[in-house]
């Protein structure tokens, strides 16, 4: 996620559910790894003060996430205790990047949830509601990469489909990386996408473009032992040459849905409404060769049969 939103020098980076801050540190990485020999004295200071952002209810996980940026030689980020989604994190504006795995489930108090939540996303359920704080925290050109439950993408609720047209028709949603159920195990089993899209308060979604991931190399089960399949070294290599795949069919791994196939279908983002299946036609023996074929074996059964008797008879 962190190499399809590809985070600069100058951008500020936040996590607003932030857990052990892994993005934030992976974002500080792909950016030493990426700018380190040509970053300015400012860009530096910028990286050690106000490049990373992090919120999280649990204190715990807000000092393990604080101990691991220093361990990764980031010394003042700015990691607080804050609830997102409540009426006291009034930040809007303010970020370039926002790199998230924020609560699958759950809901919270109606009465907390910031107003400005609301007016985008009516909604009690969390993995909404976080979608719309993205939006709301992020600068105008500001990129997110979100994962996000495949019921955010499909679901019939009031809710579910003003964020989903928010998303295609007031900003641009560029891409829906659909997961294998199994990424999360042995913590979760839910079927989950990743979003990505720029804030531009103007629209700018023209089409968006669709991958169907089946390994990110581990197993899918409890274990998650290493495997040679992964398809995530394909989708950042795509994604970074979208103008390859635009003659790319439906039937294929990745493929572009134009907007107005969306909208027509009620801003319904799930890859199987748009991905084609090819069937095999299977050509079956007629019904008599099949009855002759079957009175054959019950002939061959019934002389094996007669012989094992005589076996066992002496």
């Amino acid at each position: 996620m962190v190499r399809l939103v590809a985070p600069t020098p100058d951008d500020r980076i936040c996590d607003p559910a932030c857990g052990t801050a892994g993005f934030l540190v992976t974002s500080a990485e792909y950016i030493r790894e990426t700018y380190e020999a040509q970053m300015t004295a400012d860009q530096w200071q910028h990286f050690d003060t106000d490049a990373f952002s992090g919120f999280d209810t649990d204190r715990t996980m807000l000092r393990l996430s604080a101990m691991n940026l220093m361990l990764h030689s980031i010394t003042n980020p700015h990691i607080d205790y804050q609830d997102s989604l409540s009426k006291q994190n009034e930040l809007a504006s303010r970020y370039d990047v926002i790199l998230a795995n924020p609560p699958f489930t759950g809901t919270v108090d109606a009465e907390s949830i910031n107003d400005n939540l609301k007016a985008v996303c009516n909604s009690k359920k969390t993995e909404l509601l976080f979608i719309a704080l993205f939006l709301r925290m992020l600068k105008k050109g500001g990129r997110c990469a979100c994962i996000a439950p495949d019921g955010v993408l499909f679901g019939s609720t009031k809710a579910h489909k003003t964020l989903r047209q928010e998303l295609v028709e007031n900003h641009q949603l560029q891409a829906v990386i659909s997961m294998p159920s199994g990424v999360f195990k042995p913590y979760a089993g839910v079927s989950t996408a990743i979003l990505v899209f720029t804030k531009t308060g103007a629209g700018g979604t023209d089409k968006v473009w669709f991958y169907d991931m089946k390994a990110d190399g581990f197993s899918l089960d409890d274990k998650r032992n290493p495997i040679a399949a992964n398809d995530i070294p394909d989708i950042i290599a795509r994604f970074h040459n979208l103008a390859g795949e635009v003659d790319r069919a439906k039937t294929e791994p990745s493929f572009f849905v134009d907007k107005q196939a969306i909208v027509d279908n009620g801003y319904d983002l799930s890859i199987n409404r748009y991905k084609e299946v090819i069937y095999e036609q299977v050509e079956y023996d007629p019904p008599e060769v099949i009855m002759a074929r079957l009175d054959q074996l019950a002939g061959e059964i019934g002389t094996k049969m007669a012989e094992l008797r005589e076996m066992i008879n002496g």
